[in-house]
């Protein structure tokens, strides 16, 4: 297998390595087989899987307007966190880039992940021919993985296997898990929208796209459920109530409605009543975007029409069934429903929630029965909201009671205009990094020194991104207040 290493953002070293490791006689290390051993500190220039000129520029940039010190170091370390010890680039069989990219310490690409993990440096892409070609290989990796199987959620970088090939699904070894997850659909099609908008390429959107398109409408078409179930069944043997599914794999029935039902949440865990609502709604924009590519690009009216209908339709469905009256806070958006009447009112943390549902630009942040929710999902009326002696925050069943994750306080921070609630998660980010200078998945509320996940990529990378957000809209005074 080929991989390249851009150094300087122009320089590409072609390096032959193996899936066990590298290569005999060649001094870089793999970060990907150390997930025993993490590191504390940015790994050093000659170590980097993929150095960006463009990224260095700007973390530079960003280092001199910084005044709290740690915060400038965490920012230095985070941001490029995805590009130091994820990223595996090649050329594919036609000569096309591709693009592995490991979430951290578990070796799989996972479709959420790996879209949200490149999605901040696409601002970049532009002016940074090494970076581009990069993203292009993320986007065509996704699209090829979703033509492979739709209903899986993470791949292997070849049959490789893994420890779930004993789920009792239609599992492959080009798999790493099959969860079925709406999102797991949109997060490549946001990523390669944005990708269009920023250089102007198309080559990512051929053959294989308009096949992925195909795939991703036919699963969200039988995953409503007017006339079955759909072809989708999961079970695992495991003593994790949420890592199944019950009802022989077909997970708990609901009532057609128009909109689509999700086997799990983007935490991988299974939803309770599958209509989950901030997942619908990122469907709804997903499937715009596609349409306006598919129009624009590929002319093919026919295949964006469908998009844009079965958009309207959920669209229409979410008017009609995510609206429900809490007692405290009024009409708020449900996290699940079932269509029968069975609703669950949370949030979790991972992404799309219905805290991060503007982040997405899913629903404006000043929408009224938004704002309503978002107080409801920060607040202790959540079950999965907790606040301890360190922080406060929203974290999920994945890792259970009392952990909070990072994600959720960034998302809390992605969404706010009030200053004072963005110094509270900025500060509470900065010292719950148990001193390693990285975001993990989750920290106990009381302990910041008991966390899960040295080696997480999507939050130290959206560490970043929050900081240039907030430096974007003039928040430079607020960052160097702390």
């Amino acid at each position: 297998m080929k991989k390249r290493l851009f150094l300087a953002g122009a320089l590409a070293v072609a390096l032959t390595t193996s899936l066990s490791g590298w290569s005999q006689g060649q001094v870089k290390k793999d970060f990907t087989q150390e997930a025993a051993t993490p590191v504390d500190h940015r790994v050093m220039p000659a170590e980097r899987l993929f150095v960006s000129q463009s990224i260095e520029r700007e973390i530079a940039r960003v280092q001199r307007m910084l005044k709290n010190e740690k915060l400038a170091q965490m920012f230095a370390k985070c941001f490029p966190n995805t590009l130091d010890t994820t990223v595996h680039y090649r050329l594919d069989e036609q000569g096309r880039p591709d693009t592995f990219v490991y979430t951290g310490d578990i070796h799989a690409m996972w479709l959420r992940d790996s879209g949200a993990q490149v999605w901040p440096y696409v601002r970049f892409a532009r002016h940074d021919e090494p970076l581009r070609l990069l993203i292009a290989g993320v986007i065509n990796r996704q699209m090829r993985s979703i033509v492979f199987d739709p209903y899986a959620n993470a791949f292997n970088d070849g049959p490789t296997g893994s420890y779930w090939q004993s789920d009792l699904t239609d599992m492959k070894p080009e798999l790493h898990e099959r969860k079925y997850e709406i999102d797991s659909l949109c997060y490549p099609i946001r990523l390669a929208y944005e990708y269009w908008l920023a250089t102007g390429d198309t080559s990512v959107f051929g053959d294989t796209w308009i096949e992925a398109v195909e795939k991703i409408l036919t699963v969200f078409t039988d995953q409503q459920q007017k006339s079955s179930r759909g072809p989708y069944r999961f079970q695992r043997k495991t003593a994790v109530a949420t890592d199944t599914r019950n009802n022989g794999g077909y997970g708990n029935p609901v009532r057609p409605v128009g909109l689509i039902a999700s086997a799990f949440r983007p935490s991988d865990d299974a939803t309770i009543f599958p209509f989950l609502i901030p997942s619908n709604f990122m469907a709804v924009t997903t499937l715009r975007k596609a349409a306006r590519i598919l129009t624009d690009v590929n002319h093919d009216m026919a295949r964006a029409a469908r998009c844009a209908a079965l958009a309207d339709e959920v669209q229409q469905a979410l008017q009609r069934h995510a609206v429900v009256q809490h007692p405290t806070y009024g009409p708020i958006y449900a996290f699940e429903i079932d269509g029968y009447g069975g609703q669950n009112l949370m949030d979790d943390a991972n992404v799309p929630s219905l805290l991060a549902m503007p982040y997405l630009g899913d629903v404006p942040a000043t929408d009224p029965v938004y704002q309503n929710t978002r107080r409801f999902v920060l607040s202790l009326d959540n079950p999965y909201f907790f606040s301890g002696k360190v922080a406060e925050g929203i974290g999920g069943p994945h890792i259970g009671k009392d952990m909070i994750w990072p994600m959720s306080i960034m998302m809390r921070a992605f969404t706010s205009q009030d200053e004072n609630e963005i110094r509270q998660c900025l500060t509470t980010l900065i010292n719950t990094d148990a001193g390693t200078g990285y975001m993990h998945e989750s920290f106990h509320k009381d302990d910041p020194g008991n966390y899960t996940r040295r080696w997480f990529a999507w939050q130290n990378t959206l560490f970043g991104e929050l900081i240039l957000k907030l430096i974007d809209d003039g928040r430079l005074p607020l960052l160097n207040s702390l």
